[in-house]
């Protein structure tokens, strides 16, 4: 019913997803009480409300924390949950990340899958269902601008507007999720430059992760020493660089003058909740920076702490607990390293299966480092619950026959590691866009769509929508 129209306005979304991509809406902390999350995001919230508008929708601006667009009529609300922030892009891609290119019937650009390409394909299919029939709930696409960070956007929603009273959010994989894993986000502190000597051999003087975010797996992470005069500076880089060859690691090490040496890891991206598919920067140089304090006797706690309880597992033994069930591993992803107001700190993203209870792991973790010293402390940054749905509900069964009529394909709910608005409301699962079999390129350098998936996934949620609104 609605595939014809969707194909006529192919064009429209591609030119429409170019647009979409060009505001680099990384979501920062902004005083503008009018752009709490700064101007890039802003820009691109304003710009698809006046595409709605275009549309034919309704559309609201909520203060500037998020909005939305909106059909029909009813007391009950049809809820497409996406957002317009993005991770940051480094310089290492192929494709400029926002300014985005078609090659190979890929669109290029960040966001394109995670998550302005889903948004643009749902915001296309409520188009086909506007035009063709009559549904008797409202459908609401909202759309929020903080959810790659602490997803105040959403919060703010909850306390201003109507809940969905059933929905989706376009922020994942088909055919739809019917669980996903709790998280917790925090840093291992140590103070540092209050308890180091002027004697102190080697020390730390700066970190660069090129803004690295933590739900991310680092591909890049620069150390500055300083060294002593009594420290032969040619000797220490060829240690580097053995013991980088030992690992495997893509290290460097030069030095800078008399007194300085930088150190440069290298990785590959990925998203946090698939540690496993990149190689994390961060670790790589924690461990060299712990055999090389060993080295020249040196004690640091925190580094010590990091190469004994994690070093590079990334999943099945976390802290030295390990834990699975139907939702996966426990993983975790070393997401910042940096020193901050004189102290060394060390951040990480877990993704837990959906069985385990967060705050008593939480208390396990703190008992193992209040156990191994008491130089380090622990702060909780972020923690989110997981989402559990009997894959018999209602809305499961819907959504993934819909994905499977419409695919010819005979797939069944999964459960991810990954976060989606879907967790912030009632009776609702993540439903796309990422296509099975195809490569996840969420948070990943040269991320893309391809344009095929698109326009399917388009008339997938097409169909939903009719299903869950008529």
């Amino acid at each position: 019913m609605f595939d014809k129209i969707i194909e006529s306005k192919k064009e429209e979304m591609l030119s429409s997803l170019k647009t979409l991509i060009s505001f680099p809406s990384i979501s920062i902390e902004s005083n503008d009480p009018k752009m709490p999350f700064g101007k890039a995001c802003n820009d691109a919230l304003e710009y698809i409300l006046k595409l709605g508008k275009e549309l034919g929708f309704r559309v609201k601006n909520i203060d500037g924390y998020c909005g939305y667009i909106e059909f029909g009529e009813g007391e009950e609300i049809v809820g497409i949950i996406g957002h317009l922030d993005v991770v940051p892009a480094d310089d290492n891609w192929t494709y400029s990340p926002f300014n985005a290119s078609i090659k190979d019937d890929k669109l290029y650009g960040r966001g394109a899958i995670d998550d302005k390409g889903p948004v643009i394909s749902a915001l296309y299919a409520m188009k086909a269902v506007l035009d063709t029939t009559k549904v008797n709930k409202r459908v609401r696409l909202i759309l929020g601008l903080n959810e790659e960070k602490d997803w105040k956007c959403i919060k703010y929603y909850k306390e201003h507007e109507e809940l969905p009273t059933i929905g989706f959010s376009p922020d994942a994989d088909f055919p739809c999720i019917y669980a996903e894993k709790g998280i917790l986000t925090f840093y291992l502190i140590q103070e540092y430059n209050s308890i180091i000597s002027e004697n102190e051999p080697i020390k730390i003087i700066n970190i660069d992760t090129n803004k690295n975010a933590i739900n991310v797996v680092s591909k890049y992470c620069e150390v500055t020493l300083e060294i002593l005069k009594s420290i032969n500076c040619l000797k220490l880089i060829d240690n580097i660089k053995k013991y980088a060859k030992t690992f495997n690691f893509d290290i460097s090490a030069e030095q800078i003058d008399f007194e300085h040496v930088k150190i440069i890891s290298k990785g590959i991206s990925s998203h946090a909740a698939h540690p496993d598919l990149g190689k994390n920067a961060i670790s790589q140089l924690l461990i060299i920076l712990n055999k090389i304090f060993r080295e020249y006797k040196i004690e640091n706690s925190l580094i010590t702490f990091f190469d004994k309880y994690i070093g590079l597992e990334y999943n099945g033994k976390t802290f030295g607990i390990s834990s699975s069930d139907e939702s996966g591993d426990l993983t975790l992803n070393v997401g910042d390293f940096k020193i901050n107001n004189g102290n060394i700190e060390i951040g990480f993203n877990l993704r837990i299966p959906i069985s385990i209870n967060l705050d008593k792991l939480f208390e396990l973790i703190s008992s193992i480092v209040n156990s191994f010293s008491k130089k380090i402390s622990l702060n909780l940054k972020g923690k989110k619950e997981p989402l559990y749905i009997n894959k018999d509900n209602f809305l499961v069964k819907t959504l993934c026959t819909i994905f499977n009529d419409k695919t010819k394909m005979n797939v069944n709910p999964i459960a991810i590691g990954g976060a989606t608005y879907a967790r912030a409301f009632d009776n609702c699962i993540s439903f796309g866009a990422n296509m099975p079999g195809h490569e996840d390129m969420c948070h990943k350098v040269d991320e893309y769509i391809e344009i095929d998936s698109l326009i399917l996934s388009s008339k997938i949620y097409a169909n939903a929508i009719y299903e869950l609104a008529k």
